[in-house]
């Protein structure tokens, strides 16, 4: 995978929750922390702006990220990133330097393919329902997948996906398999019925329920 995105970084003294608040309303930049490695962690500020616009692509989630400080420069992947819940505004994020030759855990997006040629979807009216949009792996830096996928176009109504179905790259594990446990193998998204064919399929194959006994008594006394 290639170095697609770089950062701007400095390194920040001034630490506490004021100072922070002054970063975001004065400087436009956000406060930061990168560690992980050999190293200590340390306090950085970044462009707002700049990490705004790298966040509006998925791929930064999934890539290995040139991280510059000064002179000097590390390979970092995003762990954490706090967001306004109101506005959009970014509040701080978190950085864990990689090496080359040390797995990393990574949440990678997951893109379904043939949604639209998806025969329980096109032919049966299903509705395609995504319980999973991205998956924890885990692998060595060189072989982080920017993305996933999972083929839609042979499943029917009714048919689902695990994640032991996916054919992951080679050198990367699913985290979850890996842990084990009841619910390891989770469903990533499954073709579901249309509810309007559901409830048709209910009221002509079902008797309607026979009203309560004294139901006409209490309506007519309330006449």
């Amino acid at each position: 995978m290639s170095d697609a995105f770089e950062l701007e970084a400095k390194v920040r003294t001034d630490l506490g929750k004021g100072a922070s608040r002054r970063l975001r309303r004065l400087n436009n930049e956000i406060p930061a922390v990168v560690y992980g490695g050999d190293k200590e962690p340390l306090s950085i500020t970044l462009s707002h702006n700049e990490m705004l616009h790298a966040t509006e692509n998925e791929a930064f989630f999934s890539h290995i990220i040139t991280l510059k400080v000064g002179n000097d420069s590390e390979q970092v992947i995003i762990k954490d990133l706090q967001r306004h819940p109101a506005r959009p505004f970014l509040m701080h994020a978190d950085f864990q330097r990689i090496k080359a030759d040390e797995e990393i855990t990574v949440h990678v997006p997951i893109h379904f393919l043939n949604e639209d040629k998806c025969k329980g979807h096109k032919l049966e009216g299903g509705i395609v329902n995504k319980i999973l949009t991205d998956l924890e792996v885990s692998c060595l830096p060189g072989k982080l997948p920017e993305y996933l996928e999972v083929d839609l176009l042979e499943l029917h109504i009714g048919d689902s996906l695990h994640i032991s179905d996916m054919t992951l790259p080679e050198g990367v594990t699913s985290v979850a398999l890996a842990h084990g446990g009841d619910d390891a193998d989770s469903v990533i998204v499954t073709i579901m019925a249309p509810r309007a064919v559901e409830e048709e399929t209910t009221e002509e194959g079902e008797e309607p329920e026979a009203p309560a006994a004294g139901a006409g008594e209490e309506e007519s006394d309330e006449d």
